[in-house]
């Protein structure tokens, strides 16, 4: 009797020890995939007259280079298939730390860090998923945008194609973002002038 209770009490802490390691493996990591929380690494500009920024819509990922070096890498959204992000070079011709949308649906919706390089198309910050979810602007997570338009000039070339060279280095060492699971803020808080304080901080809401 005393064997088969060892042995009970045996096979019951194994499956305890099992199940504890499978749950800390499934268990999804939430702390750093979101866009609220992510903060990329910066190099300072020296030559702003070589500053240009790639975007890789097939991997959703923005670089800032100086010539041919990177200086800023970082997850974005692009546009869905319906409402494509637009593919060709343009150049950064508008910018805007404190813009809101003018037209409806969502007028008076914030676009903090407004890089415009298409009549109607910018990069700003937004919520980033990982799949094309945009009407075709290029959304940023916070801080991404806060440092983006501080190092990018106004007349900077952007290069926008389905890829870039820099998918396969530094591109594949970027955190996958998924902000799908978190609450839109209200809108008497999108809509009053605090969301521009934040932003200068790079905060957004409580988050």
């Amino acid at each position: 009797m005393k064997m088969n209770s060892a042995r009970r009490l045996l096979q019951a802490t194994a499956v305890l020890v099992v199940a504890a390691a499978l749950s800390s493996c499934v268990t999804p990591k939430r702390s750093g995939n979101f866009s609220t929380t992510f903060d990329p690494p910066a190099k300072p500009v020296t030559n702003p007259a070589a500053v240009k920024v790639k975007l890789s819509t097939s991997a959703q990922r923005v670089y800032v280079m100086q010539g041919n070096e990177v200086l800023l890498a970082t997850p974005c959204s692009v546009g869905t298939a319906s409402t494509p992000t637009p593919h060709g070079t343009f150049r950064i011709y508008n910018k805007q730390a404190n813009r809101r949308r003018v037209s409806q649906p969502g007028a008076g919706y914030p676009m903090s860090f407004w890089m415009e390089f298409k009549s109607a198309y910018g990069m700003h910050f937004g919520w980033v998923k990982p799949y094309p979810c945009t009407h075709g602007c290029v959304r940023l997570p916070i801080k991404s945008a806060a440092k983006i338009f501080n190092m990018v000039p106004v007349g900077a070339p952007l290069i926008i194609a389905s890829s870039q060279p820099e998918d396969a280095t530094i591109g594949k060492t970027l955190p996958v973002l998924d902000d799908s699971a978190l609450a839109d803020p209200p809108m008497s808080y999108m809509l009053s002038p605090q969301v521009f304080e934040d932003a200068k901080k790079g905060k957004v809401y409580t988050y």
